[in-house]
């Protein structure tokens, strides 16, 4: 292993790094500071984190850089082992710096236990409100100096990453050499109210197919929930299993293997003990892993306010409109002979009584919930004027982003080359390999 024991001066802003290599690849580990608030550039920074990847017959070639922006919010850019899903692909042709945004992986965190150094909830909260994607946006900008030497880069934008980079597009497009969007294209004016009352009646979709394939899980799923309204079931780490905790298992069903994944996930609930059938310890063991919000609370904490850019509070829009689906209920479902619908990606103030990753940021996630004073995320104007190469996949009926408002957001978007297919779930970019990611950049280059 190779250590750069120092800083490098020609390097402002990185710290101590190190190069090492997997099959096929050479990584550096790079580390920025960066403002915490951009529009106080002298006031306090943070930390950013990113990995350096590189074809190890291409180490040494001068080549265009492409930064990916990882789905979320909340998550560390993917841990990739040498070339693996579309990360091979990119390395043909270019170096990739997998950013680990502000708040999460290696990157200055922001959890139940770094938030209580800001003070009480509403410092917490405001400080959060620094953590959305026009905040990442400048930090892509503020880094790629030190990264290109000034050149533009290519942006692979996965799901949220697809949200930061339309508010790229908006805000700094001279930084772009290209953009490639995969299943993120956000609507430019939709309140979460919105996105949540086209998001209800497509999760239904979602569940109706996988009982469709799973016909024996329409039963399993009623006895767990059955058993889950008629006991009081805590998790091994503390978390507080409900009904409404179980349907939420149904986000597997937005990506390629979910519904087998969570067939899986099923078939193996119940044990016999001598009190009587109980949930089985593997069951929960699997479960706790599915519902913890410990490795991501970002997640749970800034998901509604990446839909927030004007003076109407989000207020729980997932729970409110989730009111306006009764099918949703699970007492009423059980008290007839339908099947028990499961829900998506949505965040609910149950979640922050349930888990233990939650429980104390609860007032903090309140104060997000109720707060007015959101800033615009996209300009379109600016949009409609664009010239940076841009393409993006749209998946069909995609669980976690609504066709819909994706196509229009197209239309609004100069010059962008959508690929619209029913070939993949949500998770395309991983799932397809390199296919994805060549055919988009191929878009780009006027190749396809």
């Amino acid at each position: 292993m190779k250590w750069d024991a120092a800083r490098n001066p020609s390097v402002p802003g990185d710290q101590l790094t190190a190069t090492y290599r997997q099959p096929g690849v050479v990584l550096t580990d790079r580390h920025f500071t960066v403002p915490l608030d951009h529009d106080d550039p002298a006031g306090e920074t943070i930390e950013l984190y990113a990995r350096e990847v590189v074809a190890s017959d291409k180490a040494q070639q001068d080549l265009p850089w492409l930064v990916y922006l990882q789905g979320g919010p909340g998550f560390g850019a993917n841990r990739f082992v040498g070339k693996q899903a579309w990360l091979g692909r990119a390395l043909e042709d270019h170096r990739v710096l997998l950013l680990d945004q502000r708040g999460t992986g290696h990157s200055t965190p922001a959890n139940r236990q770094t938030l209580p150094l800001r003070g009480g909830p509403a410092e917490q909260a405001e400080y959060l409100t620094h953590f959305r994607a026009d905040a990442i946006v400048r930090d892509c900008e503020a880094i790629r100096a030190q990264v290109t030497g000034g050149a533009p880069w290519t942006a692979l934008g996965q799901s949220f990453g697809g949200f930061c980079t339309v508010n790229y597009l908006s805000s700094a497009p001279e930084g772009l050499a290209a953009a490639v969007i995969t299943g993120g294209l956000p609507s430019l004016d939709a309140h979460a109210d919105d996105v949540y009352r086209a998001a209800y009646p497509r999760i239904e979709r979602k569940v109706v197919a996988h009982y469709a394939r799973y016909p024996q899980d329409v039963e399993r799923a009623r006895r767990i929930a059955d058993h889950l309204l008629t006991h009081d079931v805590t998790l091994p780490n503390g978390y507080r299993f409900t009904v409404e905790a179980f349907q939420s298992l149904g986000i597997l069903l937005g990506g390629s293997e979910g519904s087998h994944r969570l067939h899986y996930l099923l078939e193996h609930a119940f044990v016999r003990t001598p009190q009587g059938p109980a949930l089985s310890d593997a069951f929960q063991e699997d479960v706790q892993g599915l519902l913890s919000y410990a490795s991501h609370p970002l997640y749970a904490l800034v998901h509604e306010a990446c839909y927030a850019q004007d003076e109407r509070p989000t207020a729980w829009s997932a729970e409110r409109v989730r009111a306006e689906y009764p099918q949703f209920d699970a007492a009423k479902a059980l008290a007839g002979d339908g099947p028990l619908l499961f829900t998506g990606e949505s965040v609910h103030p149950w979640m922050f009584e349930c888990d233990p990753a939650l429980r104390p940021l609860r007032e903090t996630a309140e104060l997000l919930a109720a707060r007015t004073d959101w800033p615009p995320l996209y300009d379109p104007a600016r949009l409609a004027a664009n010239e940076v190469p841009v393409a993006a996949a749209v998946y069909h009926d995609d669980m976690y982003v609504d066709t819909a408002h994706a196509l229009q957001t197209a239309r609004g978007i100069r010059g962008l080359r959508t690929w619209v297919t029913d070939e993949f779930e949500h998770d395309g970019v991983r799932a397809g390999g390199p296919r994805v990611l060549d055919r988009l950049l191929a878009l780009t280059r006027d190749e396809a």
